[in-house]
């Protein structure tokens, strides 16, 4: 009886001596029950509060940048009101506070825009898990591209076309009637008649994502092209600011170049 005891008791020193060799031999260490960051549930994905929690931290990061933006654009302000006044001069203000609050609305536009690139990342890092890697690879090269073309647009719109909008405008002045721009109103004209062409210059992207999922093809575009020529005016004479035939043709010209870059795309890259 002595012995087998003594024989039991080898056999269980010697299956403890070969479990810790294997242990060290793999570097493998067993896991805890739950994983220390978000919780999950019983198949591996994160729960909706787990969603939730890093919806609202990425929201707060958003948030603080547009912040962190908008002080620098305020810090900058007197250069920012330079450029912007470049094409009109001088500008004026009818209330005591009107000065006060457009720069607060011109820095926080400025902190947007700065922040925009914040903003996508953090939108496409949310997504991100529930993409494919060929579906990461389209996002990694479409946002810096959709990013780019709305600033080509931006720029594209204020140094070209604006400053003969406003050329176009004053020239109805005369000896019996001067011109007053308000630094608030002005401040309005200048988003409603930028910002359009933000999004006007996605029109290649756009046409391209849908000719290479084969939605269109380049006898489709150039079947449509004068119903496109005639929508582009429509479009233009409804986000236009103002109902003069000059602005609106100076948003529709742009849209209809913009379709033909689409069409040649489709036409002599994916060859369809």
């Amino acid at each position: 009886m002595a012995e087998e005891m003594k024989a039991d008791g080898a056999g269980a020193a010697s299956a403890e001596e070969t479990s810790v060799p294997a242990v060290q031999e793999t570097g493998v260490k067993p896991l805890p029950p739950e994983d220390a960051g978000a919780p999950q549930d019983d198949d591996g994905s994160m729960s909706l509060i787990a969603h939730l929690t890093e919806l609202r931290s990425r929201l707060i990061k958003c948030l603080l940048a547009v912040a962190v933006g908008s002080a620098v654009g305020y810090y900058f302000i007197g250069d920012i009101m330079h450029y912007l006044t470049l094409p009109v001069g001088k500008l004026y203000y009818m209330q005591p506070a009107e000065a006060f609050f457009t720069y607060i609305k011109i820095a926080v536009v400025v902190g947007f825009l700065l922040a925009l690139p914040v903003i996508f990342y953090h939108v496409w890092r949310f997504f991100l898990p529930a993409l494919t890697p060929s579906e990461r690879m389209v996002l990694a090269i479409v946002v810096p591209v959709s990013v780019v073309l709305f600033f080509l647009g931006l720029a594209f719109s204020f140094f070209l076309v604006f400053p003969a909008a406003i050329m176009f405008f004053k020239g109805f002045g005369n000896d019996e009637l001067e011109a007053l721009f308000s630094v608030n109103r002005y401040f309005e004209f200048v988003i409603m008649f930028v910002l359009p062409f933000g999004f006007v210059f996605e029109l290649p992207l756009v046409i391209t994502i849908l000719g290479k999922l084969g939605f269109i093809t380049s006898k489709f575009l150039k079947k449509y092209a004068r119903i496109v020529i005639f929508l582009s005016f429509v479009i233009a004479a409804v986000i236009s600011p103002t109902p003069d035939v000059f602005t609106q043709s100076m948003i529709a010209v742009p849209m209809i170049a913009l379709y033909g870059v689409g069409y040649l795309i489709v036409r002599f890259i994916l060859q369809k």
